[in-house]
Order: C-alpha cells, then structure tokens, then sequence
C-alpha cells in the first residue's frame, strides 16, 4: 500500500485511477478527484466528498510517477492576502480577573463572520491563518458583547507517537476511529485582554460545548481532543489547569521531515477526554 492524505491506497486503487483518467480523457483534475472520492467512497464526517484531499493525494501520486493527470486547466490561483481592516483594530486593554468579566460565551463561526475570524488569526496569531483540515469548528468567545479570544478545531493528526501510545491502539483501530479525535488548532486570546485565568475558563467552556456542535454537524461524537504547543515559546499552563494531559512531545520532524533530523519546532502533545471510556471507544 501507499499512503496519501492520510489514506493507504492499495496497487487495486491505483489501477483504478489509471482507468478512470485513460477512460475519461475529458475529465480535468476537479471531476477526476470527485469520481475518484465516489468510486473509492473516499467521504468526510458529513458524508461530503473529500475531494480537496483527494487532489492533493493525485499530484503526490504524479510526482512519484504512479499516475499522468491531465494538464490544469486554469493557471494556479494565488491566496490573496488577507487585509486587516478596522474590526480588528487593538482595543483598549482589558485587566481584570476572569470573575469580573462580564459572561463569557461561545459564539461559533458562519458564512457571514469566517472571514472576521481569518483576519483576527492572521493578524494576532504567531502562526497566522491557514484552513483548518477536513471537520472543523471555530468559534469566537466573547465577554458580553466584546470579543476576547477565539479557537478553532479541526481533524485530528494521523499519527503522533505520544497520543498513540497513550491511547494504546494498533493501525487499524487508528485508521477507523481516529474522526473521534478533535484538534484544537488554533487559540488566541486577543492580546488587548490580560484576564487571569480566562484562557483555563474558555478551555473548559468548549470542551462542554464542542461534543454537541460537532453531533449536530457531523453527525459523530468526538471522545477526545488533542492540541500541538510549541515547547519554545509556551508551557501549556492553561491545558494544565483546564486538566488537559501532557502525554509526551513531537520529534520535530514534521509531516514530510527527513527521519532523525529536526526539521520544525518540538511541541508538548496534550490531549483531553471528553468522554471517560476514551480508549475503549477508540480501540473499538
């Protein structure tokens, strides 16, 4: 098998590709990557085409020269910039203990506030905006009716050491079960708020909340979450108080690093059960 976007793919699959491309010159690369998710019922949580991962997973498959796709039709688009605007102008500071804030709630992103919430990321976050991989949930946490911080989640990472043994199980439990881990890939407090406590507070506010969310959206209760904290630059004192667990840390190699070379930064993996028969569940 080879492994693609998180998907083996067996010499069979392969094969098939190869027909459906021969079979079909007419297709571009856009339709060739939704018959290839139809025929290989490549699907997300929600039931909807993986398609955008699919496309990534064909050009990889080109590059090691296992498939030909057809030219692109259109010149590659680039990312345009995102612009910051007023909205996300700093505001006057904000210092007080959680407890004197006013009440914190979860407000979560649509259509309408996506790109406000891009824009705060991008502009305050020390990793800036990038989408969010496969599922995904984000919200804005706002005290009354100010912003103070935001979070995002989205799908799990295939395969980390320390979260793996913690849970304790094999390939193929993983490959099934993993779209019951969520990821929180993302979380500001807005730099303008100095409120001690307030990041704990906001971390046990969503890990209430986010279950039912992602019910309702996916139709798929998550058991458990996980978060990546760059080792350099924080300590994960929030996670800790919010009663996350340390499980262990990254190699530093990244997705595509050389083996035994750190290519990107160490991170703490620390990971939170929503749901007490975690392992149980998740070993299934």
């Amino acid at each position: 098998m080879t492994r693609y976007c998180g998907r083996d793919f067996t010499p069979k699959e392969i094969e098939q590709i190869r027909s459906l491309i021969k079979q079909n010159p007419e297709f571009n690369r856009m339709r060739l990557s939704k018959e290839v998710c139809r025929m290989l019922g490549w699907l997300k949580p929600d039931g909807k085409l993986k398609d955008m991962s699919c496309r990534v997973a064909m050009l990889r498959m080109q590059k090691d020269g296992l498939i030909v796709l057809p030219p692109p039709t259109h010149a590659k688009v680039r990312l345009k910039k995102i612009k910051f605007t007023p909205a996300t102008n700093p505001q006057s500071p904000v210092v007080c203990s959680v407890d004197q804030l006013p009440q914190l709630h979860l407000q979560m992103v649509t259509k309408a506030t996506s790109a406000l919430w891009n824009e705060y990321i991008e502009r305050y976050h020390y990793l800036g905006y990038t989408t969010l991989p496969g599922a995904q949930l984000r919200y804005f946490i706002a005290a009354g009716k100010q912003i103070v911080a935001l979070t995002g989640f989205g799908a799990a990472a295939w395969q980390t050491a320390p979260r793996d043994q913690f849970i304790g199980w094999n390939h193929n439990q993983r490959k099934k079960n993993l779209n019951l881990i969520v990821n929180n890939a993302r979380f500001l407090i807005l730099p303008w708020i100095q409120s001690k406590n307030l990041a704990s507070k906001i971390l046990s506010l969503t890990a209430r909340r986010l279950p039912d969310d992602w019910v309702e959206k996916y139709n798929i209760r998550p058991v458990l979450m996980e978060t990546f904290v760059q080792k350099n630059r924080f300590a994960g004192t929030c996670y800790k108080a919010a009663n996350w667990i340390n499980v262990g840390q990254t190699k530093g190699r990244g997705k595509l690093g050389p083996p035994g070379k750190i290519s990107v930064p160490i991170k703490d993996v620390w990971v939170y059960p929503i749901d007490r028969k975690f392992k149980a569940l998740l070993k299934n």
